[in-house]
């Protein structure tokens, strides 16, 4: 596996940018320079990140989301734990 993570990437199961293999290893969101744990979706070439609208829900019963844009970084959260075992 690379030590990149992909420059898409969305927690929703019904998202084609669903990888259930890369959100295992743990994803780091930083966004305008801030960490963040609450991102649903993000996209670090177009630099947005999509986020929960308070509790509302859509009528599938999903959360409702909004778009940010700004400056998107994103790391693997395991890198940190493997280097430290070497």
């Amino acid at each position: 596996m690379t030590d990149t993570p992909p420059d898409r990437l969305s927690t929703n199961p019904r998202s084609p940018h669903f990888d259930m293999e890369v959100l295992q290893r743990g994803i780091g969101i930083r966004f305008k320079g801030k960490e963040r744990t609450d991102v649903e979706e993000y996209s670090i070439s177009e630099g947005w990140i999509r986020v929960a609208a308070g509790k509302s829900k859509d009528r599938f019963g999903q959360p409702m989301t909004i778009k940010l844009s700004g400056e998107v970084e994103a790391w693997f959260e395991d890198d940190d734990a493997e280097s430290g075992e070497e």
